[in-house]
């Protein structure tokens, strides 16, 4: 890249002015992809341990309904406790889904 002498003419110039434009383009093109790289990475990671994080809750759930049956049994029967912790979840589950939908009926306080 020669300096300026004043000996170049004004379309050399010119052209040289807009190779280099295009090369810093390109070299800023490739600094943001490459930061969309470290960054789609970073939250892929992330988006797989809330994912398994969620299932190991989930499973802890399941776990504590068990033994909610299981702790319930000897007092009202197999059947019963089973048909009572399936139905107070199912009325929890209910409760909060309407609770959930009136979050989205619009002029809803937040």
């Amino acid at each position: 890249m020669p300096l300026l002498t004043g000996d170049e003419p004004l379309p050399a110039m010119v052209s040289r002015l807009v190779g280099e434009t295009r090369a810093l383009a390109g070299a800023e093109i490739a600094v943001y992809k490459a930061r969309f790289g470290i960054t789609l990475a970073a939250y892929k990671t992330a988006a797989i341990f809330f994912a398994v994080a969620g299932v190991l809750a989930l499973a802890a759930l399941i776990a504590l309904l068990v033994g909610l049956i299981m702790t319930l049994t000897p007092v009202v029967g197999p059947g019963l406790a089973t048909v009572i912790v399936v139905g107070v979840v199912l009325i929890l589950a209910v409760i909060l889904g309407l609770v959930g939908k009136s979050k989205l009926t619009p002029g809803a306080p937040s």
